[in-house]
């Protein structure tokens, strides 16, 4: 208990962490005035990995069952934790750790087409039914966008289909990509609410397959494509690229591949959009709990690792947005979701996995309710003077679509 209790000492700057350790001897951690939170450890070799690796240690343990909650919740432990996070990163050991995952960061960050597939399978092959429990009608996995304090989740995430389409500038008949179109509610959107012809890609199976019936019983077939590929295999031009929740798993080695391939598939008045998870702090290491059990080769990047490159490969940033609380909220729902529907989670899985995913859902939004994480859309474009000059479209555009047949504010190109 000894490497722990350093940890501890150092690390509770805010509130009280009280330990039960697996000998059943209770330790105190206490700092300024604050949340009071209690564990219990069940397992004595806790004692030195939690000390050791406590970012890992702890999401196993409580996956395992060995390590609990006392008189509080997961909430308040994580919540608690990441309060605490100063005093955690300035500790010598984890200052060490830290940089040992910093080296590896472009082993874990590489991501051929092979690598890719497999990344995917392990997250989004999961059962479609594991997800409608805590997801919208939509099945949109990604950030919703909150425009009223009592909007649901249903139509926060309309909106943030409409807020994408405003900033597309879509016209009928346009060619639309959408890189990781997920189980197809953008694309057919964009289809229906813009009539325009979309192409979805992705790379996970039971994505692939649902996406496929979605349209078939949306009569779309015609205006709406999904194919089961890479989008570095994705061949031709198109007016509008989108991707949404995709470009968290490209990985930064593959960063200036991704936008030059955006680039060579962009028709040369064309527009794309980038919805992604980045990190207001910069550049960093990923958590690796999350690594090993929930998004393989995953990485938020700092806009700092991105713009870099989009500036490389001939793109221009026309506009970029942050997104501060929106995934924080959405985060909140899902969660409230899945804890109301976790019998039926614990029947398609077991206890270990409702308790990794409840962890999983309660560390991302902590992320970003204290560690920095937000969402940026930046839109693209391979001539500057294709989009107006003000952002005023955005709004009317957003307006225009809530009909079934919008008007569009043209772009300057077609003024």
């Amino acid at each position: 208990m000894r490497m722990l209790s350093h940890l501890l000492h150092r690390m509770v700057r805010v509130g009280t962490l009280d330990v039960i350790d697996a000998h059943g001897r209770a330790h105190r951690f206490s700092g300024a005035p604050g949340p009071k939170v209690g564990i219990r450890l069940h397992d004595p070799k806790l004692h030195y990995r939690l000390g050791l690796f406590p970012r890992l240690a702890a999401g196993e343990a409580y996956m395992d069952g060995t390590l609990t909650i006392e008189n509080s919740d997961l909430y308040d432990f994580i919540d608690l934790c990441a309060l605490n996070y100063a005093g955690y990163a300035d500790h010598p050991v984890i200052k060490g750790t830290h940089a040992l995952a910093w080296l590896a960061r472009p082993l874990l960050q590489f991501n051929p087409v092979p690598r890719a597939r497999r990344n995917v399978a392990h997250h989004y092959d999961l059962s479609d039914e594991l997800y409608a429990l805590f997801l919208d009608n939509d099945l949109q996995y990604s950030c919703a966008y909150f425009m009223q304090p009592d909007e649901g989740l249903d139509q926060a995430q309309e909106n943030k289909k409409r807020h994408i389409a405003a900033k597309l500038l879509l016209k009928p008949g346009m060619k639309v990509l959408d890189i990781g179109c997920g189980w197809g509610g953008l694309a057919l959107f964009l289809a229906e609410r813009c009539d325009v012809e979309v192409l979805g890609v992705t790379l996970s199976e039971h994505q692939f397959a649902n996406a496929q019936q979605r349209a078939a019983a949306k009569g779309l077939e015609g205006r709406v494509r999904f194919q089961l590929i890479d989008y570095r295999e994705v061949e031709g031009r198109f007016d509008r690229v989108v991707s949404v929740g995709m470009f968290e798993h490209v990985g930064v080695p593959h960063y200036r591949a991704f936008f030059d391939k955006v680039r060579a598939l962009l028709e040369d008045d064309g527009v794309a959009l980038l919805h992604s998870i980045g990190c207001m702090s910069g550049p960093h290491v990923i958590d690796p709990w999350i690594d090993k059990y929930i998004f393989p080769g995953g990485y938020i990047p700092g806009l700092s690792e991105v713009l870099p490159r989009v500036e490389r490969s001939g793109l221009y940033a026309t506009d970029i947005e942050l997104l501060y609380p929106h995934y924080a909220d959405t985060l909140r729902v899902w969660r409230a979701r899945f804890l109301a529907n976790r019998a039926r989670a614990a029947e398609l899985y077991d206890e270990r996995f409702c308790r990794m995913w409840e962890y999983y859902l309660v560390c991302a939004e902590i992320a970003f309710r204290r560690l920095n994480h937000m969402v940026f859309q930046m839109q693209l474009t391979r001539d500057p003077f294709v989009v107006p000059p003000t952002r005023d479209y955005i709004v009317e555009n957003e307006r225009n679509l809530r009909p079934a047949r919008p008007r569009l504010v043209p772009d300057r190109a077609a003024s």
